[in-house]
């Protein structure tokens, strides 16, 4: 449970707010936290949303992996030799 105190002025704003969206204050709230919370991840890039890279995956990687026809030959590499 949370309990939140606000002045006159904001009591107001989010009673406008309350009768213009028509829902109720618990929804209203979860609504907003969510937003936020997506607004502070979009931030972040893929790898740090997902919480960084597997220690194991790039440790014997080559240096220029990061250049795509580079990573593109590893995947098909490893995906032959995965399936042949």
């Amino acid at each position: 449970m949370l309990s939140v105190r606000l002045d006159e002025e904001t009591e107001r704003q989010l009673a406008d707010i309350l009768a213009h969206e028509q829902t109720e204050k618990s929804e209203l709230i979860r609504r907003l936290i969510a937003e936020r919370w997506l607004t502070l991840q979009a931030g972040k890039t893929l790898v740090e949303r997902r919480g960084g890279h597997p220690e194991h995956l790039l440790q014997d990687a080559p240096m220029d992996l990061s250049e795509r026809s580079n990573r593109k030959k590893a995947i098909a590499q490893y995906l032959n030799k995965r399936h042949s």
